[in-house]
C-alpha cells in the first residue's frame, strides 16, 4: 500500500525474502507530497494497481469502489471510501479468515492518524473537503469496533497533517479518547481543519501531475 518510488524494489525484494507473492498494488490516494511507486511496482510484480474508482489521472487502473472486498485467500481486504483528505481517499480494512470473522486492523492511509487526521486542502476546497473528512471519520471508522488496530501512512514529521504522533501505530479506543480532534462536532471540526493550514509540501503541484500521469 503507497509505495513510494524509491522503494520499488525493496517491496518486491522483501515479498520475495519471505515467500509472499504480491496481489495487489494500492495507493489509498493521490499523493501531493512523494512520487508514487504503485504504476512501477505493478509493472514489475504483474499485478493490479488500484485507485478508488474516482482517481483523477490519465492512466489505465483497477477501480476499487465502497465496500469491495479483495481476496488474499485466509485475509481479505474491504475498501472504505473516505473523502476528505483527497476526494478518493480509501482505508482498507483487514480481516483474518484463521482469527475471526471481526477485523484485526485498519490501513488508514492519510484519512486518520495517532493523534490527528489528515489535512483537508489537498488539492479541493478546504472547507468541502473537512466537511467530507468529518462525514469519512464519524460514518466510516468512528463506528468501527473500538479493539481496532490502526496503521497510518504517516507518523510526526510528515506534512499531510498537523499535531500527528511519532506513534506510528494506535487502536480506535486509543484515538477515541486521546485524538481531540475527533470528539469535535461539525462547524468546530471544519473550523479548526482549516484554520491551522500547515505550508504545502514542496513541488506539490509537479508531483500531484506526476501521480495523476500528466507530468
Amino acid at each position: 500500500m503507497d509505495p513510494q518510488a524509491h522503494d520499488v524494489r525493496a517491496y518486491a525484494e522483501f515479498a520475495s525474502s519471505k515467500g509472499m507473492e504480491i496481489k495487489y498494488v494500492v495507493d489509498t490516494h493521490l499523493q501531493a507530497d512523494h512520487l508514487s511507486g504503485g504504476r512501477k511496482l505493478s509493472e514489475v510484480t504483474g499485478v493490479q494497481y488500484c485507485l478508488h474508482a474516482s482517481a483523477d489521472v490519465s492512466f489505465p487502473f483497477t477501480p476499487l469502489s465502497d465496500d469491495q472486498e479483495l481476496d488474499l485467500g485466509n485475509v481479505t481486504l474491504k475498501v472504505l471510501h473516505t473523502p476528505g483528505h483527497t476526494p478518493e481517499s480509501i482505508c482498507l480494512l483487514i480481516a483474518d479468515k484463521t482469527r475471526g470473522p471481526e477485523p484485526w486492523f485498519l490501513l488508514t492511509g492519510d484519512t486518520l492518524f495517532v493523534g490527528a487526521v489528515g489535512r483537508p486542502d489537498l488539492p479541493s476546497n478546504a472547507r468541502e473537503s473537512a466537511a467530507q473528512l468529518y462525514d469519512s471519520l464519524k460514518g466510516k471508522i468512528l463506528v468501527l469496533p473500538e479493539t481496532l488496530e490502526i496503521y497510518p501512512a504517516h507518523f510526526s514529521g510528515s506534512v499531510c497533517g498537523a499535531g500527528m504522533s511519532g506513534k506510528p501505530t494506535s487502536t480506535l479506543a486509543f484515538e477515541k479518547r486521546w485524538n481531540t480532534t475527533l470528539n469535535l462536532d461539525r462547524s468546530d471540526f471544519v473550523e479548526k481543519m482549516t484554520s491551522a493550514i500547515p505550508p504545502k509540501p514542496a513541488a506539490m503541484e509537479s508531483t500531484l501531475r506526476a501521480n495523476q500521469g500528466r507530468g
